[in-house]
């Protein structure tokens, strides 16, 4: 798994980088690189961390 993907944690925010029209997600849970997150406009998506890079989002 990526090492971004491996801090991941429940709370996190996050964009899938190939599908921008998801929107913000919420990661859910994050557990041997499927990481579960729920998207304001796919809702929820379980991500195989091993495949896709999420961006973590910084809303400060």
């Amino acid at each position: 798994m990526n090492e971004l993907n491996s801090i991941l944690t429940p709370g996190s925010l996050v964009r899938h980088p190939a599908q921008p029209d998801w929107g913000l997600g919420q990661v859910q849970s994050n557990i041997a690189g499927r990481i579960t997150v729920n998207f304001q406009d796919a809702g929820k998506v379980v991500i195989d961390g091993h495949r896709v890079v999420l961006e973590l989002v910084d809303l400060a």
